[in-house]
């Protein structure tokens, strides 16, 4: 190699390196409440979340997008991410608010559903890194009419049971 050739790969090694020293720079964020309970007749919940950036950053870390999955029936609308969540975050700085919004259709059934939420973003406005990702569960619960409901017949069952029980030992 020569003397030009030498220097070209070591400039293009020193460039990769320096993009390499700034896709370290990190975040982490949680999730105020990972657990989300809601009816079975449908609605919605909003997951809040805290995204704080590591104090040793060398520079901004930029909150470029989202990625997301979440088990079907649920719908995922991340519009408070990009409409509350700040464009960065500078060393050290931390930002909470509403993260997400969960919404289950009328009618599903009871169970546990799950899926994960992370950042996207790095150094500059249009990196696209992963930049940190939790967990999230969203349970169902029963109608509070059902669940009376149900207490109500079974409460007759143990009356009439107790009924037959006291005829039958007065005979």
């Amino acid at each position: 190699m020569n003397i030009k050739t030498k220097l070209a790969v070591a400039a293009l090694l020193a460039v990769g390196l320096s993009s390499a020293a700034a896709y370290a720079d990190s975040v982490t964020f949680t999730l105020t409440n990972p657990t989300g309970y809601i009816n079975v007749t449908g609605g919605s919940v909003t997951f809040d979340a805290t995204v704080s950036a590591a104090a040793g950053n060398s520079g901004a870390i930029f909150l470029n997008g989202d990625s997301f999955n979440a088990t079907a029936p649920l719908t995922l609308d991340d519009s408070d991410f990009f409409s509350d969540f700040p464009l960065s975050l500078a060393p050290g700085a931390s930002f909470t608010g509403p993260l997400f919004e969960l919404t289950l259709p009328p009618g599903s059934p009871f169970g546990t559903f799950l899926g994960t939420f992370s950042l996207l973003g790095g150094a500059n406005g249009s990196a696209s890194n992963t930049l940190d990702t939790a967990d999230f569960t969203l349970i169902t619960t029963p109608e509070p009419s059902s669940v009376v409901l149900l207490l109500t017949g079974l409460v007759m069952l143990l009356w009439v049971g107790f009924k037959r029980n006291v005829y039958n030992w007065a005979r």
